[in-house]
């Protein structure tokens, strides 16, 4: 994947912890991982150091070399090889679904088909859908914290690239303690990350269940060449942003005062949030305008609130500037607009 819609880290950030499972997946087999390491342009001594990161592209390189060579796409996490080609063949079945919770039911079954040492479930329930990690026999802890992590980012990953779009984690669940390397869970997953939970899963907004898948086989087969850095980059367009916009505006109006504010509280740069709601058609002042008029009307039709009290309610410095703005909005001035609703 070449495509600008990944964002890269300036720095090296993937734990050499991780580098370390895969050498082990080389131990597994007997065989040396020396190629793959030189591949990845990753010394011994590096690899001996605790705290020594590598960046995606190192990470990238030598996992490509490593699932090749060993022709084992979990890198020995699990009690049978997973041929070169495993990953694909899930891809390229979900392909044809006719929506994203779909995709991911039959990712969910097929993969149980690969191995059943996991087992990979959708729940959704109050507009939260968790995907869930069950492990059904014990994982060597040599790889449980990198089959899991894997597992789940692949996953993210490759829906987020079938419907081109950004797929916002709210929490993610890791049932062991907090790694040396914690810090980089954030990079990889969300802010709000638990450990020693019972299970592995993520969380996200229902919505993205109900998007369109945007790929087609072409499309496929050139994100295949190079698949692995959806397991460690987060993709950067979210094609629901501007519904997300509307409710911090709504449900968090005192906090989302700016542009700035607004792109703190989603998480991205405030740059992202006016490039992103320009290429959906909209920006930040007509989603702004939009929830300030539909809050006004509710407040003016629901309540007997002096024009002045609604106007400071829906983010108004003055009565005058409110009435103004409503004028425009509805061809009415707000005490006309009341008297009309009565």
């Amino acid at each position: 994947m070449t495509s600008p819609a990944l964002l890269r880290p300036a720095r090296a950030a993937t734990p050499m912890a991780f580098v370390r499972a895969i050498v082990r997946g080389y131990e597994r087999y007997g065989a040396d991982p020396a190629a793959a390491l030189q591949a990845a342009q990753i010394t011994p001594p590096e690899l001996t150091r605790p705290d020594a990161r590598v960046t995606a592209g190192q990470f990238e390189a030598l996992s490509g070399h490593a699932m090749q060579e060993l022709d084992d796409e979990a890198l020995g996490w699990f009690s049978r090889r997973l041929p070169w080609g495993s990953y694909g063949m899930l891809c390229r079945a979900s392909l044809t679904s006719p929506d994203l919770g779909v995709a991911i039911k039959r990712w969910c079954r097929h993969h149980h088909l690969l191995t059943d040492d996991i087992t990979l479930a959708l729940e959704v329930s109050g507009g939260v859908a968790t995907l869930r990690i069950t492990e059904n026999r014990p994982l060597d802890e040599a790889f449980r914290e990198v089959c899991l992590v894997t597992t789940l980012r692949f996953l993210h990953g490759y829906v987020c690239w079938a419907i081109d779009s950004r797929i916002p984690l709210r929490d993610a669940a890791f049932p062991f303690a907090a790694p040396q390397h914690r810090d980089a869970y954030p990079l990889m997953f969300t802010a709000d990350v638990r450990f020693d939970a019972p299970e592995a899963s993520f969380t996200f907004d229902e919505r993205y269940l109900a998007l369109p898948l945007q790929r087609d086989e072409r499309a496929l087969r050139t994100m295949l060449k190079r698949a692995l850095p959806l397991t460690v980059l987060q993709y950067r367009r979210d094609r629901l942003l501007g519904q997300r916009v509307r409710e911090l505006l709504r449900s968090r109006a005192s906090e989302a005062t700016t542009a700035e504010a607004l792109a703190t509280l989603l998480n991205v740069s405030s740059r992202t949030l006016h490039r992103q709601l320009h290429e959906e058609g909209t920006s930040m002042q007509t989603l702004k305008n939009e929830v300030r008029h539909e809050m006004a009307v509710d407040l003016l039709r629901r309540t007997t609130r002096p024009i002045k009290q609604v106007a400071l309610s829906v983010g108004f410095r003055n009565e005058k500037s409110f009435s103004r703005a409503f004028l425009q909005w509805t061809g009415h001035a707000p005490r006309d607009f009341r008297q009309q609703g009565k």
